[in-house]
């Protein structure tokens, strides 16, 4: 599959890492070419990098995997003409560290990152997920608890959250996968990174997750 990862990152680079370990043609997509050369010449397997632009119309799947303040204006420079009609990956979040850690939100309780990009982009299938742990967890949940915890998907389009479950569960080998609803479930999983954050911090390790006990 031709996927395409907007923002190159830590997030953004892992996940190229391991789709691109599975044969798929992958392009990162980013502002500045330059200070992924030393990361590329590291990599093991090909991957393309291009501006948002051509990154978005390289991408039959796209993930947006860019930091939260900046994700409008990014899918903005992606272009809507690449973007409709295609299914968005949203792992962004709306993190302030303008007042240094913790981060804050920007965005809580009546909205949400997700929904914002779903409303400026209304013919993409925004689906929110694998925004709430750590990005080699993203990518390989087997390395805690043998993958027995829990992510969540967010998305007003029941096929297209069908189709990320498929893909997360192939690709990366999630099992448990909660279906939380629309977009605006999407303010509940961003509004968990407050609490992410200060477990990270007590626990001395991003290493963990949410286990759904019922």
């Amino acid at each position: 599959m031709n996927i395409g990862i907007i923002g190159s990152g830590m997030v953004g680079q892992a996940l190229a890492t391991k789709l691109a370990s599975l044969g798929h043609s992958v392009m990162i997509g980013t502002r500045d070419s330059s200070k992924l050369a030393e990361w590329l010449g590291q990599a093991e397997h090909p991957i393309a990098v291009g501006s948002f632009a051509e990154t978005a119309a390289h991408g039959e799947l796209v993930l947006n995997a860019t930091a939260g303040g900046a994700s409008l204006a990014a899918l903005e420079l992606a272009g809507v003409e690449n973007l409709r009609g295609k299914i968005l990956i949203d792992i962004a979040n709306p993190l302030d560290f303008s007042q240094g850690m913790p981060p804050s939100l920007t965005i809580a309780n009546t909205d949400s990152l997700g929904e914002q990009i779903q409303r400026a982009f209304p013919e993409v299938k925004v689906v929110k997920t694998l925004n709430t742990l750590a990005a080699p967890l993203m990518v390989n949940p087997g390395q805690l608890a043998d993958g027995d915890h829990h992510i969540f998907v967010s998305g007003n389009d029941a096929e297209a959250k069908a189709q990320v479950s498929a893909f997360l569960k192939a690709e990366f080998g999630w099992k448990n996968i909660i279906d939380l609803g629309d977009i605006s479930t999407a303010r509940g999983t961003e509004m968990l990174l407050p609490v992410w954050v200060r477990l990270w911090g007590a626990l001395g390790t991003p290493m963990f997750n949410f286990k759904i006990v019922r």
